[in-house]
């Protein structure tokens, strides 16, 4: 028989929500072995479980899961194509979700909006297989896991709250990125080669303030914001070469300062095909919000990457 993981007891406040939904989500379901949430972490060779981070309503009526996952792996990066391995249900098996796997913890990696006429009864399911263990999580509109990504449920020391951190890829460009919204509704568009690295720039800004879910301060030197590129989709290897770059600061850069920061990178294709890129900006709150399911950002970069032949020796034609 297959196991059955199910959220019991009181109400999970969105602290615990963030570290443990992906487990405790009702109907998780985990088959091929018995796999306990608290199975250890090894180097490669472990699972890949989704993470229900929680939902959202949109203006327009509209709601928005927002999903990570859970990679047990500590150093083992995993490829995934859209498939039996790896697709939601009921309905289109590609939602937008990754099929390159990073390890450990990621929080909030992209977004599934549903139609207004999607009822709190409806479930929309992740299902990965990973390493022999295939695990499938429920999204669905429970009032416990109702989250607030675009502004901090804690009121600051200054009576203001946070906001997730503005992420641009040109200096005064149209298409600007707040908060947790990486789909493929929102991907921007990039060409590249394999002959040659393509250049990455990255402007941010932010309000300052910092989210930890229990309105403690923020513990060891932190920089304003902190970005970390990684690749989410393609058919070959992704070279960043930085792919944590140290923001540049043109304006602030203390808790309670409105911040301005800048960061170039580049990044390398090994082989021609459609890749995607996905860039996560944290602010002081840190990796996952401090808990609090704000406040962070991310964007997907879309590429177009064609086969490029080295140049000529110097001399040759």
């Amino acid at each position: 028989m297959t196991p059955t993981f199910t959220r019991t007891g009181a109400m999970i406040s969105l602290q615990r929500l963030a570290a443990l939904a992906m487990f405790l989500a009702a109907g998780a379901l985990v088959s091929a072995q018995v796999l306990l949430p608290s199975g250890p972490q090894k180097k490669f060779g472990g699972s890949v479980t989704p993470a229900f981070e929680g939902w959202y309503d949109n203006a327009d009526g509209t709601h928005t899961f927002l999903v990570g996952y859970f990679s047990r792996n500590t150093d083992m990066e995993i490829d995934v194509p859209i498939g039996p391995a790896n697709h939601f249900s009921p309905g289109a098996g590609d939602m937008g979700q990754p099929t390159h796997f990073l390890p450990k913890r990621r929080f909030g990696m992209f977004t599934v909006t549903v139609p207004k006429e999607f009822t709190p009864q409806q479930k929309l399911s992740w299902t990965l297989t990973v390493n022999g263990v295939t695990t499938t999580v429920p999204f669905y509109m429970s009032p416990d896991y109702n989250v607030t990504p675009f502004r901090s449920s804690e009121e600051g020391a200054d009576g203001g709250y946070n906001e997730p951190p503005v992420l641009r890829f040109e200096p005064a460009g149209a298409k600007t990125f707040k908060g947790p919204v990486a789909a493929l509704g929102t991907v921007i568009e990039r060409a590249a080669s394999t002959a040659a690295p393509m250049s990455l720039d990255i402007f941010t800004e932010d309000d300052g303030r910092f989210a930890t879910g229990s309105n403690a301060p923020v513990l060891g030197a932190r920089p304003p914001v902190s970005v970390l590129i990684s690749k989410y989709r393609g058919p070959g290897a992704v070279t960043v070469a930085e792919k944590a770059p140290e923001l540049k600061a043109e304006k602030g850069g203390k808790p309670g300062e409105r911040y301005a920061g800048t960061a170039s990178t580049t990044v390398s294709f090994s082989e021609p095909g459609d890749y995607m890129l996905h860039v996560t900006a944290n602010d002081y709150s840190g990796n996952g919000g401090g808990g609090s399911v704000c406040c962070w950002t991310t964007a997907l970069v879309k590429v177009a990457v064609k086969a490029g032949a080295p140049p000529n020796p110097t001399g040759q034609q």
